[in-house]
């Protein structure tokens, strides 16, 4: 299967603060290198602890972000360092759903307006209507197609995130960049979110990159997983072998701290309590970045340890499990 994106060596550092009124300008060294790809109709999970560059790396995939260097190949065409004009027709193909529904909708708009907005950038004019369109639309999320006229403070929580949805689906997109989408939601709620998302998914063969910090959320929607850390890719692997057999030492930390209803099983499992605080961006350590962290770390672990495939795995690891 054919890659919807290819992301290679995706590098984006900030500026920031300085040391001293005449020293050097610190940088945050956000994303470092950063390879993946995702197929048609595929979901892909990235997850690691926060600061750790995941929200950096879905707005540097849409264009939010410029990335200083690597390249973003989004449906065959190179995007890594086009225009805002020349991004305009990509974006009906690759759009963002954002962590905060409140704060990514205009409290001045209407519903309607808000769906409608993509359609009218675009000058797309759609055969039944616009009004009849929009209402499709919110029908196809959950919503009421009556609620066309009012205004996102009207809504709860979850019903604003599927306005944000709405939106996102109304250029009929290949992939949507989901930046945790359902992590400002009430549990309840976020099971309601995750099986809409999976519906559009199957109906209208979305691919996602699904940015998350619960592992249990990303183990329900995504088909493969990325684990990042301090800006770096650590391990990728299907669902299924990365929960079973996690190959990178904090891949093993993460999953021995994901929460299990059967008190037997959490008795039973072996809990990885990591030593110290993530290093600063400003100043990470050299080699693998979690040696710092990591018992099985040792001389060798100065050096970077490239992305290799081991069984159905890829891991960045000089002693992998």
């Amino acid at each position: 299967m054919s890659a919807l994106l290819r992301v290679e060596n995706l590098t984006k550092h900030f500026p920031g603060g300085r040391t001293g009124f005449f020293g050097k300008r610190d940088v945050i060294q956000a994303v470092d290198g950063v390879t993946f790809e995702i197929s048609q109709g595929e979901a892909l999970g990235l997850v690691g602890e926060s600061g750790c560059g995941k929200s950096t790396t879905g707005r540097l995939i849409t264009r939010l972000l410029e990335p200083m260097s690597g390249s973003v190949v989004f449906d065959g065409e190179d995007i890594s360092h086009i225009s805002q004009g020349q991004m305009r027709p990509i974006r009906s193909g690759l759009q963002m759903i954002f962590q905060d529904p409140y704060a990514s909708l205009n409290p001045r708009h209407t519903v309607g307006t808000i769906v409608a907005t993509p359609l009218h950038i675009n000058k797309i004019s759609p055969p039944e209507g616009m009004k009849k369109h929009v209402q499709e639309l919110l029908e196809i999320v959950g919503l009421n197609p009556e609620h066309y006229n009012r205004y996102p403070h009207e809504f709860s929580g979850g019903q604003r995130q599927r306005i944000g949805i709405a939106r996102a689906l109304a250029l009929r997109p290949k992939m949507i960049v989901a930046d945790e989408p359902v992590s400002a939601l009430d549990v309840s709620i976020q099971a309601q979110i995750i099986n809409l998302l999976q519906d559009l998914q199957k109906d209208f063969g979305l691919s996602f990159l699904f940015i998350a910090h619960d592992l249990a959320v990303v183990r329900h929607f995504a088909q493969r997983i990325a684990v990042m850390y301090l800006g770096n890719l650590v391990e990728i692997a299907d669902r299924d072998t990365l929960y079973a057999t996690p190959r990178h030492p904090y891949t093993k930390a993460l999953l021995s701290a994901v929460p299990t209803a059967d008190p037997d099983a959490a008795g039973a499992r072996e809990r990885i309590r990591l030593t110290g605080d993530v290093p600063n961006p400003i100043n990470p350590p050299s080699g693998c970045r979690f040696r710092t962290r990591c018992w099985k770390a040792q001389e060798i672990c100065s050096t970077t340890p490239q992305l290799l495939q081991i069984g159905s795995s890829s891991v960045a690891c000089h002693f992998p499990e």
